[in-house]
Protein backbone atom coordinates (compact mmCIF):
# COMPACT_ATOMS: atom_id res chain seq x y z
CA UNK A 1 0.00 0.00 0.00
CA UNK A 2 1.22 3.20 -1.03
CA UNK A 3 1.00 6.15 2.25
CA UNK A 4 -0.08 9.37 0.70
CA UNK A 5 2.72 12.18 0.92
CA UNK A 6 2.40 15.78 0.76
CA UNK A 7 5.40 18.23 0.96
CA UNK A 8 5.82 21.87 0.91
CA UNK A 9 8.59 23.44 -1.41
CA UNK A 10 9.58 26.31 0.09
CA UNK A 11 11.68 27.38 -3.02
CA UNK A 12 14.11 30.81 -1.97
CA UNK A 13 11.38 31.78 0.39
CA UNK A 14 11.41 32.88 3.96
CA UNK A 15 14.05 33.70 6.74
CA UNK A 16 15.38 31.20 9.59
CA UNK A 17 13.19 32.71 11.94
CA UNK A 18 10.32 32.02 9.89
CA UNK A 19 11.04 28.61 9.02
CA UNK A 20 11.43 27.64 12.58
CA UNK A 21 8.55 29.40 13.70
CA UNK A 22 6.22 27.42 11.12
CA UNK A 23 7.34 24.06 12.26
CA UNK A 24 7.00 25.25 15.87
CA UNK A 25 3.09 25.74 14.67
CA UNK A 26 2.75 22.73 12.66
CA UNK A 27 4.72 20.13 14.43
CA UNK A 28 2.11 19.36 16.90
CA UNK A 29 -1.24 19.44 14.12
CA UNK A 30 0.19 16.59 11.34
CA UNK A 31 -1.74 13.54 10.78
CA UNK A 32 0.46 10.22 12.15
CA UNK A 33 2.74 9.07 9.09
CA UNK A 34 0.93 6.06 8.88
CA UNK A 35 -2.19 7.61 7.17
CA UNK A 36 -0.12 10.41 5.71
CA UNK A 37 3.35 11.33 5.42
CA UNK A 38 4.23 14.71 5.51
CA UNK A 39 7.82 16.74 4.67
CA UNK A 40 9.00 20.37 3.66
CA UNK A 41 11.47 20.96 1.41
CA UNK A 42 13.66 24.32 2.82
CA UNK A 43 16.93 26.25 2.31
CA UNK A 44 19.96 24.42 3.32
CA UNK A 45 20.92 26.87 6.03
CA UNK A 46 17.12 25.93 7.76
CA UNK A 47 17.67 22.17 7.52
CA UNK A 48 19.46 21.44 10.83
CA UNK A 49 17.57 23.70 13.08
CA UNK A 50 14.28 22.40 11.15
CA UNK A 51 15.31 18.72 11.65
CA UNK A 52 15.85 19.82 15.27
CA UNK A 53 12.48 21.17 15.79
CA UNK A 54 10.83 18.79 14.16
CA UNK A 55 12.26 15.60 16.13
CA UNK A 56 9.67 13.13 17.50
CA UNK A 57 6.95 14.76 14.98
CA UNK A 58 5.63 13.05 12.26
CA UNK A 59 7.04 16.21 9.48
CA UNK A 60 10.15 15.30 7.59
CA UNK A 61 12.68 17.46 6.54
CA UNK A 62 13.72 17.92 2.70
CA UNK A 63 16.86 19.11 0.99
CA UNK A 64 16.33 20.87 -2.36
CA UNK A 65 18.96 19.98 -4.35
CA UNK A 66 22.25 18.65 -3.66
CA UNK A 67 25.32 17.41 -5.35
CA UNK A 68 26.25 14.09 -6.71
CA UNK A 69 29.58 13.78 -4.99
CA UNK A 70 30.10 13.48 -1.06
CA UNK A 71 32.85 15.47 -0.76
CA UNK A 72 35.55 17.36 -2.79
CA UNK A 73 36.25 20.41 -5.12
CA UNK A 74 32.79 21.76 -5.57
CA UNK A 75 32.63 25.50 -4.57
CA UNK A 76 28.74 26.14 -3.45
CA UNK A 77 27.35 22.49 -3.83
CA UNK A 78 25.53 20.51 -0.75
CA UNK A 79 26.82 17.09 0.00
CA UNK A 80 24.32 14.34 0.42
CA UNK A 81 26.94 12.79 3.10
CA UNK A 82 25.75 15.85 4.62
CA UNK A 83 22.55 15.93 4.00
CA UNK A 84 22.43 12.54 5.96
CA UNK A 85 24.18 13.86 8.63
CA UNK A 86 22.06 16.40 9.36
CA UNK A 87 18.53 13.96 9.54
CA UNK A 88 17.08 15.30 5.78
CA UNK A 89 14.64 12.66 5.05
CA UNK A 90 14.05 13.46 1.49
CA UNK A 91 16.34 15.38 -1.40
CA UNK A 92 14.24 16.67 -4.26
CA UNK A 93 15.63 16.46 -7.41
CA UNK A 94 15.59 17.77 -11.15
CA UNK A 95 13.05 20.40 -10.52
CA UNK A 96 11.94 22.44 -13.61
CA UNK A 97 13.55 25.57 -12.07
CA UNK A 98 16.41 23.61 -11.43
CA UNK A 99 16.07 22.50 -15.56
CA UNK A 100 15.31 25.49 -16.45
CA UNK A 101 17.89 28.02 -14.99
CA UNK A 102 20.77 26.10 -14.14
CA UNK A 103 20.55 23.70 -16.78
CA UNK A 104 20.27 20.38 -14.89
CA UNK A 105 20.50 17.35 -17.66
CA UNK A 106 19.04 13.98 -16.82
CA UNK A 107 22.54 12.91 -16.48
CA UNK A 108 23.30 14.71 -13.57
CA UNK A 109 19.94 13.83 -12.31
CA UNK A 110 20.62 10.58 -12.23
CA UNK A 111 23.93 10.89 -10.89
CA UNK A 112 22.57 12.52 -7.89
CA UNK A 113 19.59 9.94 -7.31
CA UNK A 114 22.48 7.35 -7.08
CA UNK A 115 23.97 9.45 -4.79
CA UNK A 116 21.25 9.95 -2.83
CA UNK A 117 20.22 6.47 -2.30
CA UNK A 118 23.26 5.43 -1.57
CA UNK A 119 23.63 8.13 1.36
CA UNK A 120 20.16 6.15 2.66
CA UNK A 121 17.83 9.15 1.95
CA UNK A 122 14.94 9.14 -0.78
CA UNK A 123 15.18 11.10 -3.82
CA UNK A 124 11.75 12.87 -5.13
CA UNK A 125 12.62 13.48 -8.59
CA UNK A 126 11.07 16.14 -10.86
CA UNK A 127 9.59 15.40 -14.41
CA UNK A 128 9.17 18.28 -16.33
CA UNK A 129 6.49 18.00 -19.10
CA UNK A 130 7.36 20.52 -21.28
CA UNK A 131 11.23 18.46 -22.61
CA UNK A 132 9.42 14.89 -22.47
CA UNK A 133 5.68 14.51 -23.69
CA UNK A 134 3.57 14.11 -26.43
CA UNK A 135 0.20 13.40 -27.54
CA UNK A 136 0.05 11.01 -30.45
CA UNK A 137 -3.12 9.01 -31.57
CA UNK A 138 -5.00 10.19 -28.17
CA UNK A 139 -2.02 8.57 -26.05
CA UNK A 140 0.43 10.30 -24.45
CA UNK A 141 3.69 9.19 -24.59
CA UNK A 142 7.30 10.53 -23.72
CA UNK A 143 9.39 12.64 -26.18
CA UNK A 144 12.29 12.50 -24.60
CA UNK A 145 12.04 10.16 -21.49
CA UNK A 146 13.62 11.96 -18.35
CA UNK A 147 11.87 9.04 -15.72
CA UNK A 148 14.34 6.59 -17.99
CA UNK A 149 17.21 8.68 -17.93
CA UNK A 150 16.97 9.59 -14.42
CA UNK A 151 16.28 5.99 -12.94
CA UNK A 152 19.60 4.56 -15.00
CA UNK A 153 21.08 1.73 -12.89
CA UNK A 154 18.76 2.64 -10.01
CA UNK A 155 18.55 -1.56 -8.43
CA UNK A 156 14.59 -2.79 -8.03
CA UNK A 157 15.02 -3.24 -4.95
CA UNK A 158 16.03 0.52 -3.90
CA UNK A 159 12.64 2.06 -5.87
CA UNK A 160 10.27 1.62 -3.12
CA UNK A 161 12.53 4.62 -1.71
CA UNK A 162 12.21 6.71 -5.07
CA UNK A 163 9.46 9.27 -5.57
CA UNK A 164 8.63 10.93 -8.84
CA UNK A 165 6.83 14.12 -9.34
CA UNK A 166 4.98 15.00 -12.47
CA UNK A 167 5.52 18.82 -13.12
CA UNK A 168 3.98 20.73 -16.02
CA UNK A 169 6.04 23.30 -16.51
CA UNK A 170 3.37 26.20 -17.60
CA UNK A 171 1.78 24.68 -14.32
CA UNK A 172 4.95 25.80 -11.77
CA UNK A 173 3.99 28.90 -10.18
CA UNK A 174 1.82 30.21 -12.67
CA UNK A 175 -1.63 30.12 -10.47
CA UNK A 176 -2.84 27.60 -13.26
CA UNK A 177 -3.09 24.19 -12.31
CA UNK A 178 -3.46 20.92 -14.39
CA UNK A 179 -7.01 19.44 -14.12
CA UNK A 180 -6.78 16.27 -12.34
CA UNK A 181 -7.92 14.45 -16.07
CA UNK A 182 -4.18 16.10 -17.24
CA UNK A 183 -2.68 15.31 -13.76
CA UNK A 184 -3.49 11.55 -13.33
CA UNK A 185 -2.36 11.43 -17.64
CA UNK A 186 0.84 12.49 -16.60
CA UNK A 187 1.27 10.53 -13.42
CA UNK A 188 -0.17 6.92 -15.58
CA UNK A 189 2.39 7.49 -17.92
CA UNK A 190 5.02 7.70 -15.66
CA UNK A 191 3.84 4.49 -14.09
CA UNK A 192 3.41 2.74 -16.95
CA UNK A 193 7.01 4.08 -17.89
CA UNK A 194 8.41 2.44 -14.52
CA UNK A 195 5.97 -1.01 -15.20
CA UNK A 196 8.05 -1.46 -18.76
CA UNK A 197 11.41 -0.48 -16.89
CA UNK A 198 11.18 -2.89 -13.94
CA UNK A 199 7.58 -4.29 -13.57
CA UNK A 200 4.14 -4.03 -12.50
CA UNK A 201 5.26 -4.83 -8.95
CA UNK A 202 7.96 -2.39 -8.48
CA UNK A 203 5.56 0.50 -10.44
CA UNK A 204 3.17 -0.32 -7.73
CA UNK A 205 5.04 0.83 -4.80
CA UNK A 206 6.87 4.05 -6.26
CA UNK A 207 4.81 6.84 -5.30
CA UNK A 208 3.69 9.37 -8.00
CA UNK A 209 3.01 13.00 -6.64
CA UNK A 210 1.87 15.92 -8.93
CA UNK A 211 3.47 19.57 -8.57
CA UNK A 212 2.34 22.78 -9.89
CA UNK A 213 0.11 25.48 -8.46
CA UNK A 214 -1.75 22.93 -6.15
CA UNK A 215 -3.92 24.67 -3.52
CA UNK A 216 -6.07 23.79 -0.86
CA UNK A 217 -8.86 24.10 -3.44
CA UNK A 218 -8.02 21.10 -5.87
CA UNK A 219 -5.84 19.07 -3.69
CA UNK A 220 -8.84 16.96 -2.54
CA UNK A 221 -9.37 16.01 -6.40
CA UNK A 222 -5.78 15.48 -7.03
CA UNK A 223 -5.34 13.41 -4.31
CA UNK A 224 -8.26 11.44 -5.59
CA UNK A 225 -7.16 10.33 -8.59
CA UNK A 226 -5.32 6.49 -8.98
CA UNK A 227 -1.96 7.38 -9.75
CA UNK A 228 -1.50 10.16 -7.75
CA UNK A 229 -0.09 9.65 -4.72
CA UNK A 230 0.84 13.43 -3.24
CA UNK A 231 1.33 16.34 -4.45
CA UNK A 232 4.13 19.19 -4.08
CA UNK A 233 3.20 22.51 -2.77
CA UNK A 234 4.95 25.68 -3.53
CA UNK A 235 3.00 28.79 -2.36
CA UNK A 236 0.50 27.12 -0.56
CA UNK A 237 3.15 25.61 1.83
CA UNK A 238 4.60 29.25 3.39
CA UNK A 239 1.84 30.01 5.36
CA UNK A 240 1.00 26.98 8.16
CA UNK A 241 -2.27 27.52 8.33
CA UNK A 242 -2.34 26.55 4.32
CA UNK A 243 -0.14 24.24 4.65
CA UNK A 244 -2.33 22.52 7.54
CA UNK A 245 -5.18 23.03 4.93
CA UNK A 246 -3.34 21.09 2.64
CA UNK A 247 -2.95 18.18 5.06
CA UNK A 248 -6.66 17.81 5.93
CA UNK A 249 -8.05 17.53 2.86
CA UNK A 250 -10.18 14.77 3.53
CA UNK A 251 -12.14 16.97 5.92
Amino acid sequence: MRIPFIAGNWKMNLTLSEAESFVKVVRNHLPVSETLETAIAASPLFLPSMVKLSKGSPLKIAAQNCFYKDAGAYTGEVSPLSLKDVGVSYVILGHSERRRYFHESNKMINLKALSVLKNGMSPIIGCDEKMSKIKSNNHMKWLDNPVSEALRNVKAEDMSRVMIAYEPSWAIGTGRAATKEEAEDGCYLIRTTISELYSPKVADQVRILYGGSVSHKNVADLMACPNIDGVLAGKASLNPDNFLKLLNYKK
